[in-house]
């Protein structure tokens, strides 16, 4: 796909997701499986693509957020495994049941309506259960696990596939996260051996991943935004690897423009030029994925030199310094995340001029931002 008409659009590197998965795959213990985290249209990369890339690579399953999503992709890998991380609603589970997804028990009241539901059908519902160990958000509270377990055991509706936590610190507090998987693998111990044999335990994601360091019974990983190219945390498992970047986004400059030093520059007139200035309008804004916390903290590249952004972001366009570039022109190319000539802005460095997360900055791209999928071939 071509992006000479496009405004603002992301590049989406396929081959790379190849060689992060195979690298990620090459670590880990072969017992464990690879669940691949593809929720919020796959971190903003674009589901459909990305998926059917990722089951290519050889992925085991996937995990995603809720019924819409997993709709999706039920289209795409028609037997693969698909897990839902979100709590299900009651008018939603009949519709996973017939779908065959894998859902993600977090209470006993959640276990005893979808019992109901599948009482005296010839279909199973597969489930997992999830425990909350300290994250205070899905799962069924540590204390009241057991009892979940027990009447999932003893429900012949229920197929119970896997049991897993989520760490809610995992890349910053170590000790609370180690008191989180001593809970879990305590919790783990009351299930009985043969039911535990054929359960996907996992408690990791690309922020943790430790639990393969050492004897324990998990056998399985979520994968995220480590085969999306974003490095693990120092304290990971696999710290040592370093994937390569998937995602660049790019706009186009659409106005250049001289301005006397005294001028405000955009809403409310947070940036006033302390000299006369060039200054380039680039067609892309928070309408598109750039929050306002950039405003006059963020640079963009134009002509592979950095250029600092001029008061406040607004929807549709931002306003870049571009006084020491020579020869900037309409329909040059601006690099807002990637490489562009000797230079490259990371996500990382992104979100600490956009106050966010990794996950946000990716997940916030908005649909009017045109995906271009970049394969072997191109």
């Amino acid at each position: 796909m071509s992006t000479s008409a496009a405004r603002a659009w992301v590049e989406i590197d396929l081959p790379a997701i190849d060689r992060n998965v195979g690298r990620i795959k090459q670590a880990l213990p072969p017992h464990v499986r690879y669940v691949a985290v593809v929720k919020a249209n796959a971190y903003g990369h674009g589901m459909p693509e990305v998926a059917t890339r990722l089951l290519q690579a050889g992925v085991d399953c996937f995990a995603v957020a809720n019924v819409a999503e997993a709709a999706i992709l039920r289209e795409i890998g028609h037997d693969a495994d698909i897990l839902l991380l979100s709590p299900t609603l009651p008018t939603e589970l009949a519709r996973a049941v017939a779908l065959g997804l894998d859902i993600t028990l977090n209470s006993l009241a959640e276990a005893q309506a979808l019992a109901a539901l599948v009482r005296g059908r010839d279909r199973r519902a597969k489930v997992h259960v999830k425990v909350d160990t300290g994250m205070g958000r899905a799962g069924v509270w540590h204390e009241q696990a057991a009892e979940l377990f027990a009447f999932v055991l003893a429900e012949p509706g229920l197929e119970w596939r896997g049991v897993y936590t989520h760490f809610s610190d995992a890349d910053h507090d170590q000790a609370f996260t180690a008191e989180q998987r001593a809970t879990f693998l305590r919790l783990l111990e009351t299930i009985p051996a043969a039911a535990r044999a054929g359960l996907l335990i996992h408690a990791d994601n690309s922020a943790g991943l430790e639990s393969f360091s050492a004897a324990a019974p998990f056998n399985a990983v979520r994968v995220g935004l480590m085969q999306y190219g974003l490095p693990p945390s120092a304290g990971s498992f696999l710290a040592s690897l370093r994937p390569e970047p998937v995602l660049s986004f790019h706009a186009r400059v659409v106005l250049v423009k001289d301005l006397p030093a005294g001028t405000a520059v955009s809403y409310n007139r947070t940036k006033v030029l302390s000299r006369p200035s060039r200054v380039a309008i680039v067609a892309v804004g928070y309408g598109d994925g750039v929050p306002t916390a950039a405003s006059n903290r963020g640079h963009f590249l134009v002509r592979g030199m950095r250029c600092p952004i001029l008061g406040r972001v607004t929807m549709d366009q931002t306003i870049v310094d571009v006084t020491d570039v020579p020869a900037v022109a309409v329909g040059d190319v601006v690099t807002i995340l990637g490489a562009q000539g000797g230079d490259r802005i990371t996500v990382a460095e992104f979100c600490a001029w956009s106050d966010c997360i990794p996950w946000e900055a990716l997940c916030t791209l908005t649909q009017r931002v045109q995906r271009v999928y970049r394969t072997d071939r191109t």
